[in-house]
């Protein structure tokens, strides 16, 4: 499979993105968490204001990976327009490996930043360590149960500061990066 892709904000009825959200509902139910625990976005709700969808394609077209961020997300003191939630990242069970993930965090942070996002949250499971692991692994810590996740258990939260994002490329020597 080849690595060339497109990361765009685009609508959940363009082609190829239904099929990933009907995937990742699929991939949610399947690890076992109970039906009421499935918190996830459906297309219409992708079509609110303050809702972006980005959606990651190969050169073909074909649509490997998905992840939207909610503008003015309310962690329980009320929305805050400085926060944003990441909500629904998936990538597409043949694709996974490739680093798309990673990329599509990368977009969705940029463009968050760039629009005065000073935080992401996200929830995701308690059994989807991967997920939890990814997110680790790009700078997100796990933080206190917020907004409509609150008292659910198998909930985790996390989230990232955005303030310092980019400071990296001011830096006079190169970081080094440590696995």
């Amino acid at each position: 499979m080849s690595t060339a892709l497109s990361i765009a904000v685009e609508s959940p009825r363009e082609r190829g993105v239904e099929r990933l959200l009907a995937d990742s509902t699929r991939h949610a139910q399947s690890l076992g968490y109970p039906p009421e625990a499935t918190i996830l976005l459906d297309a219409q709700q992708f079509e609110q204001p303050g809702v972006r969808l980005y959606v990651a394609r190969d050169e073909t077209g074909r649509a490997l990976g998905i992840a939207a961020i909610v503008d003015g997300t309310d962690t329980g003191a009320g929305p805050d327009e400085g926060r944003a939630e990441l909500a629904r990242m998936f990538v597409d069970a043949e694709a996974r490996g490739l680093g798309i993930a990673g990329m599509l965090l990368e977009r969705v942070e940029t463009d968050a930043a760039a629009r005065g996002i000073r935080e992401v949250v996200l929830e995701t499971g308690t059994l989807h360590l991967p997920a939890q692991a990814l997110y680790a692994k790009h700078g997100y810590r796990r933080v206190p149960q917020f907004g409509r996740y609150v008292g659910t258990p198998t909930s985790v939260c996390m989230a990232k500061s955005l303030l310092t994002f980019g400071v990296d490329s001011l830096a006079e020597e190169p970081l080094s990066v440590v696995d």
